[in-house]
């Protein structure tokens, strides 16, 4: 039998491999899984309903199926699904049929609360595994949480404004938006992705391989030199911390010192504040005004991309706040921008503040270029660009 501590090392990849060659059978995994959880859940409170009966019993189902032979890409790997998505959603059938199995519902704020991001359960927010006093981030609060904790390898999440690359960045691990479109949306208005909370980049692939519609591949197409970016510590708008820039800038640096990336520093990328046509967009009554932002927005982007294969930021412009909530502070600034153009994002882990506080990287993509983000994170965090940590 596996212990926690050694199932809380694995990634998603790790247990599917094990799975799939008899070292390790889902029950195992999956009872590892409800341990962990049965162990520290209590304290961080990041899932608000645990489903251990259908877990084990899909669990002997895919130990079945690995003995009659079928492949399973991700098999007996435990799942956290988002609250209010349910594991018959697009994303979570399509995992299940890869061999995920749920275990349970992950917070996410309470609602009628406007915005937070935060995640609320019946016995209390849901802390932050890095430091309870801090948030997780939110909406997709308790899924990052239990990836963070090693609850859970894989969680899902959905991201209308950053609600999967926020918690990412505040919890120290990796959160994926694909492109606007890739995955049914999880809004009338199209801006709410489905996406996904791993600690690794190539559990996020898997991820990808498994919900999206293309034959998955073992081999990411890659440039011969390596990929252009640009760097923005606010987009133009964004009221970014100092120290989280910092942060987030030095981790360019990394990249570009390990010859992943090329920053042309005479790219210029300013973009209007998105907040007017986010909100109109998701209300269904844009105005002109709000359209013309939308469309010079995009124009600039347009524009940016023609020069750079990336456009790197900050994740968040401010630190992890408290269970308090974050005030007037827009944790959204630097994310919702993409939600309104839909290019896919990626957010890292880029390090901490002199006050110890997470601060997360985010890599935006060209349209429908998600390998191309997750492959340049595989080799950053295979370089040490990037440092990826359980709590």
């Amino acid at each position: 039998m596996i212990t926690t501590r050694e199932y809380a090392d694995l990634s998603a990849l790790d247990i599917a491999r094990l799975v799939r060659c008899g070292a390790l059978t889902a029950v195992e995994a999956v009872t590892a899984a409800l341990a962990c959880i049965g162990e520290r859940d209590t304290e961080l409170r990041a899932f608000t309903e645990v489903w251990a009966e259908s877990a084990l019993a899909r669990a002997a189902q895919v130990d079945t199926l690995i003995s009659d032979g079928v492949r399973l890409p991700l098999a007996g790997v435990p799942l956290g699904v988002k609250a209010g998505e349910g594991p018959g959603s697009y994303q979570n059938t399509r995992l299940v049929a890869a061999g995920c199995v749920p275990v349970g519902a992950t917070s996410v704020p309470r609602t009628g609360k406007g915005w937070q991001t935060y995640g609320h359960t019946d016995r209390g927010p849901t802390v932050n595994p890095l430091n309870p006093a801090w948030s997780p981030g939110g909406s997709s609060a308790g899924s990052a949480a239990a990836v963070a904790a090693g609850l859970v390898p894989l969680a899902t999440g959905s991201d209308g404004a950053g609600s999967v690359r926020i918690p990412a960045a505040w919890c120290g691990i990796v959160g994926f938006k694909p492109a606007n479109g890739l995955l049914p949306a999880r809004d009338r208005a199209g801006l709410n992705s489905p996406g996904v909370l791993a600690r690794t980049p190539g559990d996020a692939l898997a991820y990808l391989d498994a919900v999206g519609d293309k034959t998955p591949t073992t081999v990411v197409p890659r440039s011969a030199s390596p990929l252009t970016a640009t760097w923005s510590a606010t987009l133009g708008y964004a009221d970014t911390d100092p120290a989280v820039a910092a942060v987030a800038r030095r981790a360019v640096g990394r990249l570009a010192d390990a010859r992943l990336i090329t920053l042309d520093e005479d790219v210029d990328l300013t973009l209007i504040d998105p907040a007017p046509a986010w909100t109109a967009l998701r209300m269904g009554s844009p105005s002109p005004d709000d359209v013309g932002i939308v469309t010079t927005n995009e124009e600039r982007l347009t524009n940016c991309f023609e020069r750079a294969d990336l456009v790197l930021t900050p994740t968040t412009p401010h630190p992890p706040h408290g269970h308090d909530g974050p005030g007037f502070r827009m944790s959204v600034a630097l994310t919702w921008a993409f939600n309104v153009s839909g290019h896919p994002a990626i957010s890292l882990p880029a390090g901490t503040t002199p006050q110890g506080q997470p601060v997360g990287l985010q890599l935006v993509g060209r349209p429908h270029k998600e390998r191309q983000l997750l492959d340049l994170a595989g080799r950053a965090t295979r370089a040490g660009a990037i440092l990826l940590t359980t709590a």
